[in-house]
C-alpha cells in the first residue's frame, strides 16, 4: 500500500465532497439538525400532566386535598367539571388526560378517621404516560394521608406516628433524573451510525454508475487502497461532527461528561471506522445509489433506534431479540457513551463493549475489502 496512491484517492474523494454542497450539507449539517430536533422533541419527562376536577364536596378539607395537585409541578389543572358528561368530553377532546372525582361524603370520612375514597380516570392510549401519572397521584395521595394520621395523633395527644419503613433514595450519575442526560449522548451513537453508513453507502455505487469506476480499475491504485482512501475524508468529517455533537451536549443542553474525553474520541473513531465500512459495503454489494441508501437506512436506523438500549430497554424484550441485538454496534457504542457521559467509568468497565466494538469494525473493514474486486463483472 503505496501512502502516494491513497493520498490521491482521499484527495479526488475530498475535491467531490468539497464541489458537493449536499453530501457537505448531508455531512455536517444534518446530524447537527437532528440532534437538535431529537434532543429537544424527545423526552420521556412526563410534566404538567392536563387533569380536570369534579369536586363533589366543595369542602375546605376537599380543597386543601386537591391544592396537592395544584401544587404539583407534574399536574397542569385545566379546568373544574360539574358531571361525568363533561368530564368524558375532556378526556376524548384530549384537553385533560386525567380527571379527579371526589365525592360528596370525602370531608365527612376525612374528619370521622374513614378511609375516603377519590376517583381517579386516566386516559390510558398512552399507557407510559398514564402509568407515571398514576404514579404521581399515588405519591401525593399517601403523602397527604400520612399527614392527616399525624394531625390526628397530635390532636388527640397521642405519641408522634412512626413509619415502619424509611426508604431515603440517593439516585446516582443523573441526581435530576432529566432523560435528556441519557437521550443525548444515545443520540450521538444513532445520529453518526445512520450518518456515516449513509454518506460512504454512496461512494463506491456513484462511481459504478457514472462510469469512473473502469478509469479507477485502469489505475495500479489496489482495492484496499481505493477503499481506506475514500474512507479518510468521511472519517475526518465524521470526527468533526462527533466534536460537534460533544461541544452542543456540552454547552447547548448542559448534559454532564464526567468521563475521559481522549477514550470518548477514540471509540468515537473506532465506531466511525466500522459504520463507515459498513456503508461502503453496502455500496460495494448493491452498485446502486438509490438501492444503497435505502439499505443503509434500514440496516442502521432501525436497529440503533430500536434494538440499541437506546430508547427501549434491552432487558424487556423477547429473548430472540435480545440476542440479535448483540449484532448490533450501536448497542456496544451508547453503553460506551452513557458511561463515559454519566458514570465517568473508563476502560476497567467498559472493555467488554469497547472490545466488540473494535471486533465489528475490524469485521467490516475486512469484508469490506474482500467484497470488492478490482474487475468489470
Amino acid at each position: 500500500m503505496k501512502p502516494s496512491r491513497l493520498w490521491a484517492v482521499a484527495r479526488k474523494e475530498f475535491v467531490h465532497i468539497v464541489r458537493d454542497p449536499r453530501s457537505l450539507g448531508m455531512a455536517i449539517a444534518i446530524p447537527m439538525l437532528l440532534l437538535v430536533l431529537f434532543g429537544y422533541a424527545l423526552t420521556l419527562d412526563v410534566d404538567d400532566v392536563p387533569t380536570v376536577i369534579w369536586d363533589q364536596s366543595g369542602s375546605q378539607t376537599s380543597r386543601e386535598f386537591l391544592s396537592r395537585f395544584s401544587g404539583s409541578p407534574y399536574f397542569s389543572i385545566r379546568g373544574y367539571v360539574q358531571n361525568y358528561k363533561e368530564l368524558e368530553r375532556a378526556i376524548d377532546s384530549g384537553r385533560a388526560l386525567v380527571a379527579l372525582v371526589v365525592p360528596r361524603d370525602f370531608a365527612q370520612h376525612i374528619e370521622s378517621g374513614r378511609t375516603a375514597e377519590v376517583q381517579m380516570i386516566v386516559d390510558g392510549s398512552d399507557s407510559n404516560t398514564a402509568t407515571i401519572a398514576m404514579g404521581y397521584a399515588d405519591t401525593i395521595a399517601q403523602g397527604y394521608s400520612q399527614d392527616i394520621a399525624v394531625r390526628d395523633i397530635q390532636r388527640i395527644g397521642g405519641q408522634a406516628l412512626r413509619l415502619p419503613l424509611d426508604v431515603r433514595p440517593r439516585v446516582w450519575f443523573n441526581a435530576d433524573m432529566e432523560s435528556k442526560n441519557y437521550i443525548i449522548p444515545g443520540l450521538i451513537a444513532v445520529i453518526m451510525m445512520v450518518i456515516a453508513a449513509l454518506l460512504t453507502s454512496l461512494t463506491v455505487a456513484r462511481e459504478w454508475e457514472r462510469g469512473t469506476m473502469e478509469q479507477l480499475i485502469s489505475t495500479p491504485v489496489k482495492g484496499p487502497e481505493l477503499i481506506l482512501g475514500k474512507l479518510l475524508p468521511y472519517f475526518a468529517i465524521g470526527m468533526f461532527d462527533v466534536l460537534l455533537a460533544v461541544l452542543m451536549g456540552e454547552f447547548v443542553f448542559k448534559v454532564p461528561l464526567r468521563g475521559s474525553v481522549a477514550l470518548l474520541f477514540v471509540m468515537a473513531a473506532i465506531f466511525l471506522v466500522g459504520a463507515l465500512s459498513l456503508g461502503m459495503l453496502i455500496s460495494i454489494l448493491t452498485k446502486s445509489q438509490l438501492l444503497a441508501s435505502q439499505l443503509a437506512m434500514v440496516l442502521t436506523f432501525l436497529p440503533s433506534f430500536l434494538l440499541s438500549d437506546f430508547m427501549y430497554a434491552i432487558s424487556n424484550m423477547p429473548k430472540p431479540i435480545q440476542l440479535i441485538t448483540y449484532l448490533i454496534p450501536a448497542r456496544y457504542f451508547v453503553v460506551l457513551l452513557k458511561g463515559i457521559y454519566l458514570k465517568g467509568v473508563g476502560l476497567e468497565v467498559l472493555a467488554a463493549q469497547a472490545g466488540l466494538l473494535t471486533a465489528f469494525a475490524a469485521a467490516m473493514v475486512l469484508l469490506a475489502n474482500v467484497k470488492f474486486k478490482k474487475k468489470l463483472v
